[in-house]
């Protein structure tokens, strides 16, 4: 992960964390979802931000998002292993693990960077 693209995924992070910290779960997973976006091709990177939606799944005690995430732990960290994610998708138990997703213009222009 080059520099760009790795501050890019520790920005949304640290803004998911703050979030979370103040109550906002809400802004805090959309933060988590932009995190998945920027952090997918890269085992460790997908696997924390399905980590931490997994944990917003316990708070709000979802048993479809927290099996949801469970789920894509694990096949998310073998995608990423092998190079087969789709691009685009946000990573939340709302949409298919399969399906690919036009990438927001501001994300876009980072992963450009590449």
């Amino acid at each position: 992960m080059n520099p760009t693209v790795r501050h890019a995924f520790n920005l949304e992070m640290a803004a998911a964390h703050r979030l979370l910290t103040e109550g906002d779960v809400d802004n805090a997973f959309i933060h988590l979802e932009r995190a998945h976006v920027v952090g997918q091709r890269y085992v460790i990177p997908h696997v924390q931000t399905h980590w931490h939606m997994l944990r917003i799944g316990l708070l709000r005690r979802s048993v479809p998002q927290v099996w949801g995430q469970a789920v894509r732990i694990v096949l998310g960290a073998l995608g990423s292993a092998v190079g087969v994610v789709p691009t685009g998708n946000t990573g939340g138990t709302n949409i298919s693990m399969f399906a690919r997703m036009p990438i927001h213009l501001d994300i876009q222009r980072i992963l450009g960077k590449e």
